[in-house]
């Protein structure tokens, strides 16, 4: 059955409006993709467990994604990040290798954005979504 021209207009409108939904949501300014291409080129960075990107540029500062924070049990973030030491005790020799390792790489990622000509400071700010993903439920706020 047909549909009539108001129907026809209406979905229209609908498919366009989602169609600009989707790729306002997958839109990326140029700035902040060169950042993270250059995070991905880097050996150590991009074979990090975690995938430290920049979300945003304000001014000078990159804001960037972490999965570390003190309202979140370092514990349960090193047990996704490195399965070796999930349920291991915090002063265990593995544990503390993991997270020495992990702050090693957040702190290169950080660097190599500092290096940016424009950036003077980088943020962070903790990536709720990568943590509501697996299973860890994040602070307030």
């Amino acid at each position: 059955m047909p549909l009539d021209r108001g129907t026809r207009i209406y979905a229209a409108f609908l498919l366009a409006l989602i169609l600009g939904l989707v790729l306002l949501a997958l839109y990326e300014p140029p700035r902040v993709a060169e950042l993270n291409d250059l995070l991905e080129s880097d050996p150590q960075v991009s074979a990090s467990p975690y995938p430290f990107r920049v979300l945003r540029v304000e001014g000078a500062t990159a804001v960037m994604s972490t999965p570390r924070s003190p309202a979140v049990p370092v514990e349960r973030v090193l047990g996704l990040l490195f399965p070796e030491v999930a349920g291991q005790p915090g002063d265990a020799p593995a544990f503390q290798a993991a997270q020495q390792r992990l702050a090693r790489i957040q702190t290169r990622a950080r660097d190599l954005v500092l290096e940016a000509p424009d950036i003077d400071h980088v943020r962070w700010e903790l990536d709720r979504d990568w943590l509501m993903r697996h299973g860890i439920q994040p602070p307030p706020g």
